[in-house]
């Protein structure tokens, strides 16, 4: 079997930053993960190779092995893979999205376990993907959001089985658990046939086609915290599938950020870049800037060289956690002029000599390059 690159797994380039190939592995590996996938093996495997790639890539010795020899350089060594390892960090940070806490009844931020009941065909909480603008995830919002989620057949009681009658499992006669020995070391796993419920259906329900639950449409309201950024999850705790006491599990929300074409996001930090006009730079304007939260004056400096960044402390986007905002951040794009006409020529050959020797503190440099370089060849 031909294994894909794992920069291409990751769908990142080979010169991506630390940011980028945590941001990549986040959202593949949270869409491939198994608790999301189940009983999809192929999903299974590819979430234990997004997981090696990671863990290759993340640590610049491994990556640069890799990227020199590839999968072989690493084989042998400390870079050997048990089927997808993760560190704790990065478990936590990728399910918990970095932070917990509280928004009201709807339970805050979090990861949470997928829970199921004895005898239930389906895990009472559940997972959605919310798509929010940038605007929206900066200063927070309250939206109204269509779900369906899944309640218990009446005609067989949520057992998927003609009025839910049930056969005991004859593959872990009722156990609900098999029992696979390996030498002398013996392994318990859920039974494949009845899924850890020790029961089997005879004969499917009708009503439900033996899956044992219908789907109910429903239109919830929630309140998204200012600062929220891509692959953080939102509980909104009592909206999941519903169980046969009646009791709803929770809802999760994992959110996708749309990207702005002005300002860029790092985490809570935004940067945006201005052009200016060369003339601008030369005489030290005072320009108006816009920010998320309005106009700030930047008073540029006399002289002031291309890519110069200016930092604006508490303009940036708000922390989830405490709401400190982080940092705004103008960068310069200096531009010049494509063509000039002639007076406009004259005009700058006039101001080059205005400056004199100043403005001719290359020519020694380039002279003395030229020096040293017909030397070498001499």
């Amino acid at each position: 079997m031909t294994e894909i690159d794992y920069y291409e797994a990751l769908e990142i380039s080979r010169n991506c930053t630390g940011a980028e190939l945590k941001k990549a592995y986040r959202k593949l590996a949270m869409k491939y993960h198994p608790d999301r996938n189940p009983d999809n093996k192929e999903a299974e495997e590819k979430f234990k190779y997004l997981s090696e790639a990671y863990e290759v890539l993340k640590d610049p010795k491994k990556r640069n092995i890799y990227d020199q020899y590839g999968k072989a350089g690493l084989q042998g060594g400390s870079g050997g893979f048990g089927g997808g390892h993760q560190n704790m960090d990065d478990i936590m940070d990728m399910f918990n999205s970095m932070f917990g806490g509280s928004t009201g009844g709807f339970g805050g931020f979090g990861g949470g376990q997928q829970r199921r009941r004895a005898n239930q065909k389906y895990n009472l909480d559940f997972e959605i993907e919310q798509e929010l603008k940038f605007h929206e995830a900066v200063f927070g919002c309250e939206k109204e959001i269509d779900i369906r989620y899944k309640v218990p057949c009446d005609d067989c009681d949520g057992t998927g089985a003609e009025n839910g009658e049930m056969n005991t499992c004859s593959y872990c006669n009722g156990k609900g658990q098999v029992v696979m020995k390996q030498g002398f070391m013996s392994f318990a796993q859920t039974c494949p046939q009845c899924h850890g419920d020790g029961e089997s259906v005879s004969k499917k329900c009708g009503a439900c086609s033996g899956r044992g639950f219908h789907e109910e449409p429903d239109t919830i309201k929630i309140n998204i915290p200012a600062g929220v950024d891509t692959g953080n999850r939102l509980r909104a705790k009592g909206y999941g599938n519903r169980a046969k006491n009646g009791q709803r599990g929770d809802l999760y929300l994992t959110f996708e950020v749309e990207e702005d074409r002005e300002f860029i996001r790092d985490g809570v930090d935004v940067y945006i870049d201005i052009p200016i006009f060369f003339t601008r730079a030369i005489l030290g304007e005072t320009i108006k800037v816009p920010s998320l939260y309005g106009e700030v004056e930047l008073k540029l400096k006399v002289g002031t060289p291309d890519k110069e960044r200016f930092i604006f402390e508490g303009q940036g986007i708000p922390d989830v956690h405490s709401g400190r905002k982080g940092k705004f951040i103008v960068q310069i794009s200096i531009i010049s002029p494509k063509k000039l006409s002639s007076k406009q020529k004259d005009m700058v050959k006039n101001l080059q000599e205005s400056f004199g020797k100043e403005s001719k503190t290359h020519s020694s440099l380039i002279e003395k390059t030229f020096s040293k370089v017909t030397s070498w060849f001499s």
